[in-house]
């Protein structure tokens, strides 16, 4: 009876973790919102995304407007992973009983005996401390904006966000800047 509560765990753990990717999306594909045609306008954070999607989608209606995550750089996206793993494992052999330290030939320290004796703590306890590791290391803190491939703005840079004005600004002085080398005549060599 215990095995099979313990597979069914792992297995509602796991799927939890499989439908918290975005559409059921596999690792390391982006959702992408796209909104009508025309330059094209990156948003890199979702939280600010809908509010300004819906200002400069009003003001420039030929703007097709996308939002993306953006990735944190590959050795903290590779410690999340790990950790995802780690988690699930650990959380499995609390739940077995089976004491992984006597493998390696060492004595199970005090934190193991508690979790053994304690192992729906421990287990909520892995869970949480993982998954609060693993967001950290997710985390960016970025707000990138471009513009046809073109950085018009960057938090990262700036250490802030844009203000509405600021960034219409911006948009605008883009705007003028793409018509104005439009109508220049190219010249051939």
């Amino acid at each position: 009876m215990r095995p099979a509560l313990a597979l069914l765990l792992l297995a509602a753990v796991g799927l939890s973790e499989v439908s918290a990717q975005p559409g059921g999306l596999p690792p390391g594909k982006k959702l992408r919102m796209a909104y009508a045609t025309g330059p094209l306008l990156k948003f890199q954070i979702w939280r600010v995304f809908e509010e300004y999607m819906r200002v400069i989608s009003q003001r420039y209606p030929d703007i097709r407007i996308e939002g993306e995550n953006y990735l944190p750089q590959p050795i903290y996206r590779h410690i999340a992973s790990f950790l995802s793993v780690f988690k699930l494992v650990l959380i499995g052999f609390i739940i077995v009983g089976k004491d992984p330290f006597a493998f390696f030939g060492m004595q199970a320290p005090s934190i193991w005996q508690w979790g053994q004796e304690n192992k729906v703590y421990a287990c909520m306890m892995v869970f949480f401390l993982s998954n609060m590791i693993e967001n950290q290391c997710m985390s960016t803190g970025a707000f990138e904006i471009t513009l046809n491939d073109v950085p018009v703005w960057s938090k990262l840079e700036s250490g802030h966000l844009p203000s509405m004005q600021q960034l219409v600004q911006i948009i605008d002085n883009e705007m003028k800047l793409n018509v104005h080398m439009e109508q220049m005549p190219h010249h051939r060599s």
